[in-house]
């Protein structure tokens, strides 16, 4: 019986590897072949699965969306049936910023495709697409917050979800190593607080 091939698992290890390269090595170092390397596997079998740069790097961003995704619903998780609207995006934010070795690759990985992204119009448009679903997500729970009195009514939900993802700036402080991790979430807190004062 041939042996099965789990293409899927193929890609995302390709992912992984080109989220590797990223984190150790920088942008500049993002070739196929160095990814191929970095996978264990030669550039004919990487490009078997993506034709291009482009496509490889798409498909690592999606990855790394989906990653993001499941670790906040893994963490709503912990926050029991009916968490409270400050917790879940305090979560949220919290997962965007490079405070663990996942959140790190995956915000490097982010950095590297905005980059992309400013010279190719393909990826201009898928990257933007998926930043513009992000936001409506954090802008719909903002003003879910302020429907349930949590927030005060006279906030505007469009620019406090502004507010609230101008707070993802914090990455590249982190990561030059120009405030603390726990600075950041400090900051994060006393927003938060300031946002949900009404509760």
């Amino acid at each position: 019986m041939p042996k099965q091939v789990d293409h899927r698992g193929r890609r995302e290890a390709i992912a992984r590897a080109l989220w590797r390269v990223v984190e150790q090595r920088g942008v500049t170092h993002l070739t196929m072949r160095v990814v191929a390397q970095e996978a264990g596997m030669s550039l004919g079998q990487l490009q078997h699965y993506f034709a291009s740069r482009t496509a490889m790097l798409s498909f690592a961003m999606d990855f790394a969306s989906e990653q993001t995704s499941a670790r906040v619903h893994q963490g709503l998780e912990k926050l029991g049936d009916r968490p409270h609207p400050r917790d879940v995006l305090r979560l949220t934010l919290a997962e965007m910023l490079p405070l663990h070795a996942d959140a790190r690759a995956t915000s490097r990985m982010s950095a590297a495709y905005v980059l992309e992204a400013l010279h190719d119009e393909a990826v201009h448009e898928q990257a933007r697409r998926g930043l513009v679903r992000g936001r409506a997500l954090v802008e719909q729970s903002v003003r879910q917050a302020i429907a349930d009195g949590h927030i005060d009514s006279g906030r505007d939900p469009a620019t406090e979800a502004n507010l609230l993802l101008a707070l993802t700036g914090f990455t590249s402080l982190i990561e030059l190593d120009v405030i603390e991790p726990q600075d950041a979430l400090a900051a994060i807190d006393v927003h938060l607080d300031r946002l949900f004062r009404n509760t």
